[in-house]
Formats: C-alpha cells, sequence, structure tokens
C-alpha cells in the first residue's frame, strides 16, 4: 500500500487563537518576571498585542511564542513581551502639579544642600527626567548643575536607548514654555527639521539605568524625592505594598515619594506621612 503525499506546506501560516490555558500561562510568566497583573478580561487585549510578535517570529500559536520568551537566556524576550503588554505613556511635564511642588515647596528645604538626589523610577523614553532637570535649572540657574543628580530608571532596553538619545519630535514638546525650549534643547535642521535635541550639558544630569521595580534594588545612596508615577496601576495590592516599603527605603529622611494621580496608597501599609494628594513624605528632616 502506497503512502499518501504529504499535505502542502501553508507558507505563511495563520496563528491559532489564543486559549484559556496560553493566557493563563502568559499572565502567570507577566506577574512572576514583572508584579503585572492581567486579569481574565484582558485576554483580547493580550491576544492583540502579543499577535504581531506570534506572527512577526513566524509561530503558529501563542504556546510556541511563550516557549520561545522561556527559552531566551538573554531576558530580552521577557522584557519586550512586557513592552508590548503596557502602554508607555509619557509626555513632558506629564501631571504639572508635581513639578510645581518641586519647584515652589520641596526646593526651599535644598536652598543649603551640597546636592540633590532624585529618581524617576519608570522614566520611559526620558521626558519624566529631562522634565525634572528643565524644572530644577529654571528654578536654580544652571550654576546648580553640579548639584543635580537624576537617575532614570525602567525596565525596557527600548526606551532607555531613546531616552538616552534624548531627541523628541516637535510636537511632544507642547507642554515646555518657549523660553526652556531654547534654554535647555537644541532645534534641528535639515534632515533634522523638527527634532529637538536635550543640550548636552543638560542631559549629563541625568544617568540611565535599566531596573525591573518587582526584584531587589538599592541604591548607594538615598533620594531627596523619587518619583513613581503610573506604575503601581499594573500591580496587584501586594506587589504594591512591597515596592513603596522599597521605594522608601530609598528616601533620605524629609524625601518625597511621587505617585500618579491615578494612584493612591490607601490600604498600603508603609512608613511614609500624606503630604497631599499623590504626595508622601519619610519622616525626619
Amino acid at each position: 500500500m502506497s503512502k499518501s503525499a504529504p499535505p502542502p506546506v501553508d507558507p505563511q501560516p495563520g496563528v491559532r487563537p489564543l486559549t484559556d490555558r496560553e493566557f493563563e500561562k502568559i499572565s502567570r510568566l507577566a506577574y512572576e518576571k514583572f508584579g503585572l497583573e492581567l486579569k481574565p478580561g484582558k485576554q483580547e487585549l493580550v491576544s492583540a498585542r502579543l499577535g504581531k510578535k506570534v506572527r512577526a517570529a513566524g509561530f503558529r500559536s501563542f504556546e510556541q511564542y511563550y516557549q520561545s520568551v522561556v527559552a531566551d537566556s538573554t531576558g530580552e524576550s521577557l522584557i519586550q513581551l512586557i513592552d508590548a503588554l503596557t502602554t508607555n505613556f509619557t509626555d513632558f511635564m506629564r501631571e504639572p502639579a508635581h513639578f510645581d511642588f518641586l519647584r515652589n515647596e520641596a526646593l526651599a528645604g535644598w536652598a543649603k544642600r551640597d546636592r540633590v538626589r532624585i529618581w524617576s523610577t519608570a522614566c520611559s523614553t526620558g521626558e519624566e527626567p529631562y522634565s525634572i532637570a528643565f524644572a530644577l535649572l529654571d528654578a536654580l540657574g544652571n550654576a546648580s548643575r553640579p548639584r543635580l543628580e537624576i537617575v532614570a530608571t525602567d525596565i525596557s532596553s527600548r526606551a532607555l536607548q531613546h531616552a538616552h538619545r534624548g531627541i523628541y519630535q516637535a510636537a511632544r514638546l507642547a507642554n515646555l514654555p518657549a523660553a526652556w525650549q531654547r534654554a535647555f534643547l537644541l532645534r534641528g535642521d535639515g534632515k533634522w527639521q523638527g527634532q529637538y535635541r536635550v543640550k548636552p550639558e543638560v542631559a549629563g544630569l541625568v544617568q540611565f539605568r535599566r531596573l525591573n521595580l518587582i526584584e531587589p534594588f538599592s541604591h548607594p545612596e538615598p533620594f531627596s524625592v523619587i518619583l513613581c508615577r503610573n506604575v503601581m496601576i499594573y500591580f496587584d495590592r501586594p506587589t504594591q505594598q512591597k515596592l513603596v516599603r522599597q521605594l522608601a527605603s530609598q528616601l533620605e529622611p524629609g524625601g518625597y515619594l511621587l505617585i500618579g494621580h491615578s494612584e493612591s496608597l490607601t490600604g498600603i501599609d508603609h512608613p511614609l506621612s500624606y503630604v497631599r494628594p499623590t504626595i508622601y513624605r519619610r519622616s525626619g528632616s
């Protein structure tokens, strides 16, 4: 009896729909590695955002994609997965009340300080730490540059590369005063028309590093201010509590923690004092 010919190979195979089991495995991986909570209602979002990666890599199923991520010893596939699942929305001077607070109130306590250290914990493509630099330089003057140190971290290598370049489309600068654009940015011409670059002497105030906030972390010196804005919305309550306590341990006495306006520390056990909505302070002076 002769063998039948194998079925023809589809040169562009389709991807099988995301199953409940696959969603569960991806959700567990995202939670264990990044603290990201993907509830059952997020299945369609996961399918849409990861489906592009599954197709681009030529996989037939989300299971194959999942296995490739787990097997990647470099960890880069995990970072790409979290990039796809989270929204890295940011802007210059986002939630401006925080920058007004830094300029108008926090600075008063730093007048005689030799150094002010600020940490932007989820800096994305750099708009937040550069906004901090602009606001403080405008308030203190260029002579204050040796006193300022801004640490900016993010889990995404791709976002950090963008941030380190410090180049932005003109449309992204809409919230910056015109005087700040002239003082702190270089306007491109020729092929760079319509783009702006942060001046080197300003960009030099910011140290970019990769960091996963749900992993243990420490810094050699405490910070005067830590901004952790619009990050905890992705975490469940136990992860939020662990993170807040770790962040509090990195503040100097009298230092401030700033969180996003869609976030709250209500119901979280922490050692910080409430100052006003989204602003908390470590005791001491």
